[in-house]
Formats: structure tokens, sequence, C-alpha cells
């Protein structure tokens, strides 16, 4: 049987990682602020989208995460571990 999950239940491994990545920046970059990054990176995320992701109730694409990763200015690999 095929597992669209992580072990914990969540749609993502990586939300959790970009919380803390988010909560750690200089400015204090709020979920708001982290959409409205992503927006100008022609990413259509809006800050609903950024709290499902964080708490792992939605899917993130590759595509995705390779723009939030480069927003947030660290490495993809380093989202997902």
């Amino acid at each position: 049987m095929y597992k669209n999950k992580a072990p914990d239940g969540k749609n993502n491994i990586c939300g959790i990682r970009i919380k803390e990545i988010r909560e750690q920046l200089p400015d204090k970059v709020s979920q708001k602020k982290l959409s409205e990054m992503l927006q100008v990176a022609e990413l259509d995320i809006d800050k609903n989208a950024v709290q499902r992701i964080e708490s792992g109730q939605r899917f993130v694409t590759d595509i995705e995460l390779k723009t939030i990763a480069s927003v947030l200015k660290t490495s993809y690999q380093d989202l997902l571990d």
C-alpha cells in the first residue's frame, strides 16, 4: 500500500523546519510576510497556505520547496532534515 504521508501522519516533512527557520530570521518574519516574500519570488502562496504547510496539513511540491528554500536563504536539504 502506498503511503503519501510522513510517519507522524502529516502531509509534509518540511513544515516544522520552515517554521523554525522563519522564526529565526533577524526581521522576525511572520507567516504573512513569508507569503509576501514568496509572492515576490513568483510563488503564489498566501498566509493560510504558509500556516497549513508549517502545521503539516498541506503537501509541498518540489517547485514550492525550491522557492521556499531560496527565499529563506537555505538549502532544500536543510528543509528536509
